[in-house]
């Protein structure tokens, strides 16, 4: 069995601890906060003996040396971004297959928000560790790529089987609803998934993970080559010009 363990950290990040009950193995998704992270793992029984890394942000890998030191958990990352991951050993690209205990990982290229950023997917289990690439009805800025690259990176998740859960790395949904109702205010389906959405945070409950299937009639960045959302945003016929255009009115909403 696999489980997952979510838990927050810092201010608004998602730490996430996978472990597979048969081997032992013990992999942090990324390392925000590595005392979180320890702590969490002593909590649980659990001793972390990899990291795997989406990209090279400090809220993304900062904890890396920290766990390594404490554990001597063997670490990986992308490829693209060897030199900015700290204490990487192993360099992941996209069509790579990572093994946590019995489960084979299966890493994918999802760069835009930085030009090396990959996402880890578990067909056994049909989990997605997408970092900063998607969120619940958002996606991450485009700080080193460009809008075709980004886009290019949803149309990769949007090829995930639909039943998949996607585990992002930060609770940014409310903020994110409230401007997906300004681009995509007729969606029946946004709608009531904001009202679960207000539920979930007035009782203090995370939005995180979320479904693969949900965000694909929802999420407006993974709606950029919907026919009525490119003639709602100037673009007909054109999803890069259409999620550019989003993503643009978002940074400035």
């Amino acid at each position: 069995m696999l489980r997952i363990h979510q838990f927050p950290c810092l201010n608004d990040n998602y730490g996430y601890l996978v472990h597979d009950a048969d081997s032992g193995a013990t992999f942090a998704i990324d390392t925000p906060d590595a005392d979180k992270y320890l702590a969490e793992a002593e909590k649980l029984g659990w001793v972390i003996t990899g990291i795997l890394n989406t990209h090279w942000h400090p809220d993304h890998a900062g904890g890396n040396l920290k766990i390594k030191e404490a554990t001597g958990a063997r670490i990986t990352g992308p490829a693209g971004e060897a030199e900015k991951i700290p204490g990487i050993e192993v360099q992941a690209r996209g069509g790579d297959q990572i093994a946590i205990g019995g489960y084979l990982v299966h890493v994918f290229d999802v760069p835009g928000h930085t030009l090396g950023h990959i996402g880890y997917f578990v067909p056994e289990t049909k989990d997605a560790f997408v970092g900063d690439a998607v969120f619940a009805l958002g996606c991450g800025r485009v700080f080193e790529g460009d809008m075709t690259m980004m886009w290019n990176s949803m149309q990769m998740i949007k090829s995930l089987p639909p039943e998949t859960t996607l585990h992002c790395a930060h609770e940014y949904t409310q903020a994110n609803a409230r401007f997906a109702e300004t681009v995509d205010p007729d969606n029946a389906a946004l709608k009531a998934y904001i009202n679960e959405i207000d539920d979930k945070r007035s009782r203090g409950e995370p939005t995180v993970p979320m479904s693969l299937a949900r965000e694909l009639e929802t999420n407006p960045f993974l709606r950029a080559d919907d026919p009525a959302l490119q003639a709602a945003m100037g673009h007909p016929g054109d999803p890069v010009a259409t999620f550019g255009e989003i993503r643009g009115r978002k940074d400035n909403f």
